[in-house]
């Protein structure tokens, strides 16, 4: 599954919030998310309007490693 191009952090912060995180506190536009879900993890996204494919990638990415599966099935549970 392809990575969407035009997603927002608004956007990309709902769809976290689906899996469990919640936004623990805010500095400017970006925006910190925690989990107890697996551990303690936090991640921050950015409240941009596309997030950049290589801070999408990121943040997906630290995602997936906390939750010990790989990035296509992370994908899957956000976006479908």
């Amino acid at each position: 599954m392809r990575v969407p191009r035009d997603l927002s952090g608004d956007e990309l912060i709902r769809r976290l919030e689906r899996l469990g995180y919640a936004a623990t506190r805010q500095s400017g536009s970006h925006v910190r998310l925690t989990t107890r879900d697996h551990g303690e993890h936090h991640v921050t996204v950015p409240r941009h309007n596309p997030l950049r494919l290589g801070t999408l990638a990121a943040v997906l990415a630290s995602v997936a490693a906390h939750r010990g599966i790989d990035r296509e099935q992370l994908l899957k549970l956000l976006f479908d």
